[in-house]
């Protein structure tokens, strides 16, 4: 079932083609990459194969990665989401955002919403997130949505933390 998802600021929609330009730059920024997949910059070829990577991730999970955008200028922000790979510990919460719209608390307010469709309607016991230790920005926020440091995992020959989420703390929360 494919969904979309707004909040205050945010609107969670699926990729469509007019996202390759600004999710090309996204995955083209050192400084965004630094931490995700395999840890280096995506040609623009390869920024296309990951977006369709992603539309077929809801094809066969029922679930996925949404593009993000501001409701009110209609920009791209980012991609957050639910994600489950082949090889994966667990079904994990995600998220990059482009560097423009670091800082405005934008990644929260749009992993709250997943969480929420993870524990809602998807009916989910826990989530996790997968880290590069070294980035405290996700660390940070990983800890704001109520993930706590669960051990360590390697993920495509990266070593990475493990964060997790039971929905019983998310409730609390």
């Amino acid at each position: 079932m494919l969904t979309e998802l707004e909040t205050a600021r945010l609107r969670l929609r699926h990729f469509r083609a007019a996202d390759l330009d600004p999710y090309a730059a996204l995955c083209a920024d050192p400084e965004v990459m630094r931490y995700v997949g395999d840890r280096s910059v995506l040609s623009r070829e390869d920024a296309w194969r990951q977006m369709a990577m992603l539309a077929g991730h809801w094809h066969l999970r029922g679930f996925g990665m949404w593009a993000v955008e501001e409701r009110t200028t209609g920009a791209f922000v980012g991609r957050v989401g639910l994600y489950y790979p082949e090889g994966w510990p667990d079904r994990e919460v995600a998220w990059a955002l482009a560097r423009p719209f670091w800082g405005r608390g934008y990644a929260t307010e749009a992993a709250r919403a997943a969480l929420g469709e993870a524990f809602g309607r998807l009916g989910w016991a826990r989530v996790i997130s997968l880290i590069d230790p070294a980035n405290t920005r996700s660390v940070r926020l990983a800890e704001r949505l109520g993930e706590r440091l669960e051990g360590e995992a390697t993920i495509r020959g990266h070593r990475v933390a493990v964060y997790a989420l039971p929905r019983s703390a998310w409730r609390e929360a």
